[in-house]
C-alpha cells in the first residue's frame, strides 16, 4: 500500500494509526486511490486529516432562523424539512409533519429519525419499506459527519445512545461505512395514504454550514403524486381540526 500510495512504509502506518495531521492533499489523493474508495469514502478521509488536530467546527444552529421557515412553508406541494446532521429534526412544512408523522410522534425534541429507526425497530419497519437498506444508510451518515465534526458531544451522545440500546446498530457502526447525504428515492408506507415512493434531494444550507434541507417529490401522474395530494388534504383537514379546537 505504501507503494502505491507514494509514501515510505513508516509515513503509512503512521497514517494507518490515524496520524493524518499535515498530511498533503497530493498524498491524500495518492493513498484514496491506492485504496480505491468511493466519493464518501474519500471525503471522509479528507475529514479526518483536515480535524486531525485542526480547529473545531463551528457548531451547527440548534434552531433554524424564521427567514428558513418561510422557506419550508412557501413549499406548498412536496414535503420539506431541515435536519442536521445528527438526524436532528429542526424544521418542517405541513406536508413534511403529515409524511413524518410516525416520527415526530416521539414526545422528546427535536425528533430524531435515528434513533426512530434503531430505537422503535417495529414502527419503522412499518414505515420504511427499505428499512435494511434505511439503518445501513443512517449508520454510514452518522459515521461521515463523525468524521467532520469528532468533537460534537450531541452526536458522541447520540452515537453511545444507538450503541448501548440497540445490537444491530452496533454491527452497523462496527462496519466503518460511510455514506453522503445526496439524492435517492425513498418507499414508506404512510399509515393514512398507504405506499408512497418518493424522489430525495438533500441539499446543504451554505448560509447554515451543517444543516440540510430535504425536499421528498414525485413525478406528475405516478401513484405517488396522488398518495402526497391525499396526504396534502389530510394536513389541511387535521390543520382546521386543530383551529377550531384552539378557538
Amino acid at each position: 500500500m505504501a507503494l502505491l500510495a507514494g509514501v515510505s512504509v513508516d509515513y503509512y502506518v503512521r497514517m494507518e494509526r490515524g496520524s493524518l495531521t499535515g498530511a498533503s492533499d497530493g498524498v491524500l489523493d495518492a493513498l484514496a486511490s491506492a485504496l480505491q474508495l468511493d466519493e464518501a469514502e474519500r471525503a471522509h478521509l479528507y475529514h479526518l486529516a483536515r480535524r486531525s488536530g485542526g480547529p473545531r467546527r463551528r457548531r451547527p444552529a440548534a434552531t433554524v432562523r424564521p427567514a428558513l421557515q418561510q422557506v419550508l412553508d412557501a413549499i406548498t406541494d412536496a414535503p420539506a424539512w431541515i435536519c442536521n446532521g445528527r438526524y436532528d429534526v429542526l424544521a418542517v412544512n405541513q406536508l413534511a409533519r403529515a409524511l413524518y408523522s410516525p416520527v415526530l410522534a416521539d414526545p422528546r425534541r427535536p425528533a430524531n429519525t435515528a434513533r426512530f429507526v434503531y430505537l422503535d425497530p417495529e414502527a419503522a419497519k412499518a414505515f420504511f419499506v427499505d428499512y435494511d437498506r434505511i439503518a445501513r444508510d443512517v449508520a454510514a451518515k452518522l459515521r461521515m459527519e463523525a468524521g467532520r465534526d469528532p468533537h460534537d458531544e450531541d452526536l458522541i451522545a447520540l452515537v453511545g445512545e444507538l450503541s448501548t440500546r440497540s445490537e444491530l446498530f452496533r454491527r452497523r457502526w462496527a462496519s466503518q461505512d460511510v455514506r453522503l447525504h445526496r439524492s435517492g428515492r425513498k418507499r414508506m408506507h404512510h399509515p393514512v395514504v398507504g405506499r408512497l415512493d418518493l424522489d430525495v434531494e438533500s441539499m446543504e444550507l451554505p448560509a447554515e454550514p451543517g444543516l440540510l434541507l430535504t425536499v421528498y417529490t414525485a413525478p406528475a401522474g405516478t401513484a405517488a403524486a396522488d398518495g402526497l395530494a391525499l396526504l396534502a388534504s389530510w394536513a389541511a383537514s387535521q390543520e382546521k381540526h386543530k383551529t377550531r379546537l384552539t378557538e
